[in-house]
């Protein structure tokens, strides 16, 4: 995984999560891995399993089991999606996480035969951790943006 920089706010010591700042760095080091390699599975077992995820493309959902779908259907759609992660910022349990996301709409998205439009866009994804997993996730990005840019939704000229 490539790294911009990491920004510690919180001492070494373990939070709440049941990890150090090191472990913390190193699990997300781990996901980038496989977010690399669509191991939806590997993904969702990193959460909790009553974790609550908000996204402009999913909604809010809860559960391991509707993360993993979540993850199938992003990855089916963007087939050559690449994550890249920027800065990680560390609060304790808490993590945001700045990322750089590009692909091809190449599958069915959202019901919509694929375009095979390109796509670029910077997300932030917050993290609460917990028992050494998510147990909360909120991904920021600008799914409006997402939606013109690979041929869903027309934007009108200024």
């Amino acid at each position: 995984m490539k790294r911009e920089q990491t920004t510690e706010i919180a001492s070494p010591q373990q939070a709440r999560s049941g990890m150090t700042r090191d472990e913390i760095v190193a699990f997300f080091e781990r996901r980038q891995e496989l977010y690399d390699d669509f191991d939806a599975a590997a993904l969702a077992a990193d959460y909790a399993d009553d974790v609550v995820i908000e996204s402009p493309l999913a909604g809010t959902h809860r559960g391991r089991a509707a993360a993993e779908q979540a993850l199938r259907a992003v990855f089916e759609a963007f087939r050559d999606m690449k994550m890249k992660m920027g800065s990680l910022v560390i609060d304790g349990d808490r993590v945001a996480q700045v990322l750089s996301i590009e692909g091809t709409h190449i599958g069915e998205f959202m019901g919509v035969p694929p375009s095979s439009k390109p796509f670029r866009l910077t997300a932030v994804f917050l993290y609460e951790l917990g028992a050494r997993q998510i147990i909360r996730e909120r991904r920021i990005y600008d799914f409006t943006g997402l939606l013109v840019q690979i041929g869903l939704l027309k934007a009108k000229r200024a």
